[in-house]
């Protein structure tokens, strides 16, 4: 499976202010990579460093990875990948319910990709581990160029299995099953235009809750007007992610990028995402990337920032990752190409430096720290940062 590594940790950084979404976020994510690549060409041999910074809300992520990949008789082309997430937390819900934490995320994947003719396939393992948390995935896809190579069509398949644990609760330990389907069409349509479509059917059953988090409930006889209780989950949730991109190359050998998908799911999530980008070839072989994302979602059904009273209805939930909330995102990048004639045995290397400024607005999440009487406390809203420092090898 072909996953560039800097496109796969742009995802992956943003996300992770939800911890227990991070692995389904990043598998979708990677199939996509998958889906939309050239069939008939196996990825160049490369090895690819990166450090990553997310700093936004109370969280703090960062950490190196690396990516290695080598290809044998232009049909085959293995890979591995190792990734590290540092992570301190001190966000809005953390410091309302508990104390601020540290703790760090290891992710291993190997991977082989095979070409046959215009048939391309790809096979991967992924495994993460945490203190309290345990991540094991398998990805298969399939793709097939046709039509004289103007069309592309790909399949993917995932599966992966979850252990979650409770730290200062040996006896806690729930599991959660992950599977995830894909499809995506790619058509050139003209020399200067490139389409693609895609559709992502992804299955969750287990424990989805976070075993730390809490919901508040009114309560009189508290001084602060609440108190709080776990939160609980259904055991199961299916959703679709619909995409469509468009990828314009100018004369001038600059290119446009244009992007909406859909998000829906069965718990009442429903989820818009718009972007724009635009690369541009500056002299002594730089190249410059602007873009601009906008992302809004709506709350989850069984979602409440405060509940009228204890165990109000079946499930209960007050992540904010579940509230309704909308997010503008603008990023910049700088990326210089370069020769290795001088070396042996590389051929061509790439820097990149980006760095991407989210605000985040919540319009049912209220900032319990704010001094206010229970249920009209300020809607909350922060911003964050995300920086990427790439480095690759060609050879």
């Amino acid at each position: 499976m072909h996953v560039e590594l800097k496109e796969v940790l742009v995802v992956d950084v943003a996300v992770t202010r939800t911890k227990y979404m991070r692995a389904t976020s990043l598998i979708c994510f990677a199939l996509f990579v998958y889906q939309t690549s050239n069939a008939a060409i196996l990825p160049e041999d490369r090895a690819d460093v990166m450090y990553h910074s997310y700093d936004g809300g109370g969280v703090k992520v960062d950490g190196p990875s690396v990516l290695v990949r080598k290809s044998y008789k232009d049909k085959i082309s293995v890979w591995a990948n190792y990734y590290v997430d540092m992570i301190s937390s001190a966000s809005i819900d953390v410091i309302s319910t508990a104390s601020a934490y540290s703790e760090e995320r290891a992710e291993t994947t190997v991977g082989v990709d095979y070409l046959r003719g215009k048939t391309f396939f790809g096979l991967s393992f992924t495994n993460s581990e945490e203190d309290d948390y345990s991540s094991n995935t398998f990805n298969f896809g399939i793709s097939q160029d046709f039509f004289g190579d103007l069309s592309t069509i790909g399949l993917s398949y995932g599966y992966g299995q979850d252990t979650v644990r409770r730290n200062g609760d040996d006896a806690f330990e729930e599991k959660l099953h992950r599977q995830n389907y894909g499809i995506s069409f790619t058509q050139v349509i003209t020399k200067s235009l490139l389409v693609n479509m895609s559709y992502n059917g992804i299955t969750d059953e287990g424990f989805l809750n976070n075993p730390y988090r809490s919901v508040r409930y009114a309560d009189s006889a508290s001084a602060i007007g609440y108190a709080f209780e776990a939160e609980l989950y259904p055991e199961t949730r299916t959703s679709s992610a619909a995409a469509i991109r468009g990828i314009y190359y100018l004369p001038y050998r600059a290119a446009l990028k244009v992007e909406y998908r859909r998000f829906s799911d069965t718990w009442g999530i429903v989820a818009n995402n718009g972007e724009v980008a635009y690369t541009h070839p500056l002299p002594k072989s730089l190249t410059l990337d602007v873009r601009y994302r906008y992302y809004t979602q709506t709350s989850a059904d069984f979602y409440n920032d405060l509940f009228p009273r204890a165990q109000a209805q079946n499930f209960l939930a007050r992540d904010k990752e579940l509230a309704s909330f909308t997010s503008n995102s603008f990023g910049v990048g700088i990326s210089y190409e370069f020769g290795l004639e001088l070396l042996p045995f590389f051929t061509s290397g790439e820097i990149n430096l980006s760095a991407d400024y989210i605000q985040f607005d919540y319009s049912n999440f209220r900032d319990l720290t704010a001094a206010a009487p229970a249920g009209e406390e300020p809607f909350y809203q922060f911003n964050a940062t995300v920086l990427r420092l790439f480095f690759s090898l060609r050879y």
